[in-house]
């Protein structure tokens, strides 16, 4: 891959990378020419979208064209297009349409990024390793920092990373971190069964305690953040046991089971409340209040 560096061309936007809506220098390659990105992070899957792709594109063909550049060896390494030629191979085709560009490995991998950004449905896990690849090219080409177009201010490389799909920088290291978890944990966060601030959390500790974690999970059910609080001491110390490591965790999911009680002052309340607003009437709007920020806690974790 590091010896096969095209001439730099300016990738400004998903539609030209993809040739939509020209068609402009769309030519027909073999379809066994065409090789999957290098550590490519989106999943291609046998699922029921799949099926019907396959058979669309055995009634009509495949409509996009999708983007490869060329090696030096005659064949082509698929930039953006992996489940429309994965459903060609599986209709028996022999060619797909194509746009051939060439591009350095670093605009390569921003283009693969960016365009499958695009699509309905990403995993935590696919979305971790993309942003990673992501921000070590940008970081790779020197663009550390850049002005924004929308604000005028710099970005950060994890701005730039997220600027794209609306994430900010810190949500993009958020995600990055789930690079660092063993595969059954990442894969509990792919399910939904491992919230994404207890997976961050977890991602600071070593495989031996995060082996042991997932362990308890499987017997236990789910954690929460605040049982993995006491842990990190021990994010750069190996020496817990395992009996010691679950006790933390035991002892922690005492402490939160605790039911907190929160009061607030007649003062306090009077700041924000008129006099006449009922005992009734203010407990309401406060849990509506809260429900609201649970939602938007909730948005941000899925993004």
């Amino acid at each position: 891959m590091a010896g096969r560096i095209g001439q730099k061309v300016k990738l400004s936007s998903i539609d030209e990378l993809l040739g939509v809506p020209s068609t402009e220098g769309t030519v027909d390659l073999e379809v066994l020419s065409i090789y999957p990105f290098e550590n490519h992070p989106f999943k291609v899957v046998d699922d029921e979208k799949m099926d019907e792709l396959v058979e669309s594109v055995k009634e009509s063909g495949v409509l996009t064209p999708v983007l490869v550049r060329p090696d030096d060896e005659g064949t082509y390494e698929m930039i953006s297009g992996h489940r429309r030629l994965h459903a060609a191979r599986r209709a028996g085709l022999r060619k797909i349409p194509a746009i051939i560009k060439e591009m350095t490995n670093d605009d390569a991998t921003i283009a693969m990024v960016n365009a499958n950004m695009q699509r309905e449905e990403i995993l935590p896990s696919e979305r971790a390793f993309a942003y990673k690849m992501k921000l070590e090219a940008i970081k790779h080409q020197g663009a550390k920092r850049e002005t924004s177009p929308q604000t005028g201010g710099k970005l950060e490389a994890a701005d730039i990373v997220g600027e794209s799909s609306g994430v900010s920088g810190s949500q993009v290291q958020r995600f990055i971190r789930l690079t660092y978890l063993i595969p059954n944990l990442l894969n509990l966060v792919d399910v939904k069964r491992l919230a994404l601030g207890v997976a961050v959390e977890l991602s600071y500790l070593n495989h031996a305690y995060q082996q042991w974690i997932y362990e308890y999970i499987c017997e236990n059910g789910m954690i929460k953040q605040e049982q993995l609080m006491d842990l990190r001491k021990y994010r750069e110390d190996s020496s817990l046991t395992h009996e010691q490591l679950l006790e933390i965790i035991i002892q922690g999911r005492s402490s939160t089971d605790k039911r907190k009680k929160i009061t607030f002052s007649e003062r306090k309340l009077n700041k924000y409340f008129p006099a006449y607003y009922t005992q009734p009437e203010i407990e309401r709007i406060i849990v509506g209040l809260l429900e609201q920020w649970k939602e938007s806690q909730e948005g941000e974790g899925n993004k």
